[in-house]
């Protein structure tokens, strides 16, 4: 695994709850679901090459503001139409305020990242 730091906890805007940015030239949307746990997946609609990160974060999905287009954040699925493909998930880490992505994982094996989970495995 090749953890690197992408950005801040607080540089995702908390008005939209997505930001996005590249990773070693690939696009990537750093998303915090309802729930407060982040998620990293490509910022690329599969449906068409529209950004995801100017969509709206519902529940633990990204909505693709051009057609419609849903994908729930923790598989990369799309939950509706007219998608069929699914989006990239990335491997995700807190440690303290920094985010850490690993953009070779793919499909993602390990859980979304939460500021506090990753403060509590600094302490075991």
């Amino acid at each position: 695994m090749s953890l690197q730091r992408v950005c801040s906890v607080s540089d995702i805007p908390e008005d939209t709850n997505v930001l996005g940015l590249e990773v070693d030239g690939e696009p990537v949307a750093i998303v915090r679901d309802e729930d407060g746990e982040l998620h990293a997946v490509n910022n690329v609609c599969t449906h068409q090459y529209v950004l995801l990160s100017e969509g709206e974060v519902d529940d633990c999905s990204i909505e693709c503001w051009l057609h419609g287009s849903r994908f729930d954040l923790r598989t990369g699925k799309p939950t509706s139409l007219p998608a069929t493909r699914p989006i990239d998930v990335y491997d995700i880490r807190v440690e303290g305020d920094d985010v850490l992505v690993d953009i070779t994982s793919r499909p993602r094996t390990t859980t979304p990242a939460t500021a506090s989970t990753a403060d509590a495995s600094k302490e075991s």
